[in-house]
């Protein structure tokens, strides 16, 4: 269960004046959902296929299961429907985040605190409704763009260096994150029977509402348009869609598409030899030729810089002949080198150096005094740049992004790829 809330706790009421508000706020939820419908499609999508039901013997606020909608009686009839509409917009993203799929063995408390974080400045941001002022709900933009796992590691270091009493201080959770999984070997209960008692679920189960809610959010993103999803959502939908390379074969893919540059008749095209033309083939070049720019910023440790130089010698390895001009970079241009398959050169040996601040036009600086265009610059950075990446109609720019906390970072122009350990 999540953090009660401190400023918000339902009233003893009579059967009959429970019953007769819980009328009323049942509408209210369907004027909400029609509100949503019309002004953001893909929340009141979402909120159709949601089976509305009060949670009043169990719960204070509001929580879902991913085919619930569950609501406090009390809660929603204190609040105005364009708040009703939050809370329902709240819930829906708990889903098609798979918060609750994603909690692992993480600290219960301080996951909720920071899966609520990211849908509420989702909401907030895309101006979904409007956040509740019956509960001091948790938000702050320090937290735009980061994922939950994210917030929750700075959450988590807070907590070690300051005690987790002052993250609750913070601000309040606005529903129940609830475990909804039953107890090995207990029966499963979907919620459908009669009362409105908290539902419990086996593994399987849980299984199965996960893989409708993504059918579900799948449906809802197509009939909204994709100018009508928040961009998390788009990127939810981009990778389900998509498929999904390994950021090694991003490179790989990047420097192949330098390799085939020109025609030749010396390796004919069999296209066109039933009419008797022959056609000009591709003429793959023996030589890949790079640039590598390291940076050697002072916010680089020597772990990333052995990463980096890794990743230069897995390039190098990779083709049996090369041309790479190597360079590091912090404000300015250090150490420039050439590296050849014939020269026996080796990357042990390559002097780094830096340790100032960051900035990414050095390097177009440096090549354009220099007369040097590149096929492709492949830059090594943590993604931290004083001011401009760039120079964006200079040359083809691949940007390989290591240890930055915002994994959805992207950079302006080129091609973004975020480094991930194998370790």
């Amino acid at each position: 269960m999540g953090i009660d809330t401190k400023t918000f706790q339902p009233k003893e009421l009579t059967e009959k004046e429970l019953l007769d508000m819980r009328e009323e706020v049942h509408d209210r939820v369907i004027v909400a959902r029609v509100g949503l419908l019309l002004r953001h499609p893909f929340f009141g999508n979402m909120a159709t296929r949601l089976i509305v039901k009060h949670c009043d013997d169990w719960c204070p606020t509001a929580a879902t299961d991913g085919r619930h909608l569950y609501y406090n009686t009390q809660f929603f009839n204190a609040m105005s429907n364009k708040e009703i509409e939050f809370v329902i917009a709240h819930e829906i993203l708990h889903c098609v985040f798979d918060h609750l799929g994603r909690r692992e063995d993480r600290d219960p408390m301080l996951s909720n605190i920071a899966q609520d974080y990211v849908v509420n400045n989702t909401l907030v941001r895309d101006r979904i409704g409007t956040m509740p002022k019956l509960v001091d709900c948790f938000q702050d933009w320090k937290y735009d763009n980061w994922a939950f796992e994210e917030v929750y590691d700075d959450l988590f270091q807070q907590a070690e260096e300051n005690g987790k009493e002052l993250i609750k201080q913070l601000g309040e959770l606005l529903d129940e994150h609830v475990d909804w999984e039953s107890a090995e070997g207990d029966p499963a209960d979907d919620g459908d029977s009669e009362g409105s008692s908290r539902p419990v679920y086996s593994k399987d189960d849980l299984k199965k509402i996960r893989d409708e809610v993504k059918e579900n959010m799948m449906s809802a993103a197509q009939a909204a348009g994709a100018g009508n999803l928040p961009k998390e959502v788009k990127r939810l939908i981009k990778n389900l869609t998509e498929p999904q390379m390994n950021w090694r074969e991003i490179i790989r893919t990047q420097i192949q598409s330098i390799v085939r540059n020109d025609y030749t008749f010396t390796r004919p095209s069999r296209k066109g030899w039933h009419t008797n033309a022959v056609l000009p083939g591709m003429n793959f070049e023996e030589t890949i030729d790079i640039a590598v720019a390291l940076d050697m910023s002072g916010s680089i440790g020597d772990s990333q810089a052995k990463d980096f130089l890794s990743e230069v010698k897995g390039i190098m390895d990779q083709y049996q002949d090369y041309n790479i001009k190597l360079w590091c970079f912090d404000t300015e241009v250090y150490g420039e080198e050439d590296f050849t398959a014939g020269d026996g050169k080796d990357l042990v040996d390559y002097d780094i150096r830096g340790g100032g601040g960051t900035d990414f036009d050095a390097n177009f600086t440096y090549m354009k005094d220099n007369s040097y265009v590149p096929k492709k610059l492949i830059m090594f950075t943590d993604g931290y740049p004083w001011g401009s990446w760039g120079d964006e109609n200079y040359c083809d720019t691949v940007f390989l992004i290591h240890s930055n906390s915002n994994k959805n970072i992207e950079a302006p122009f080129g091609t973004t790829i975020h480094y991930e350990s194998t370790v």
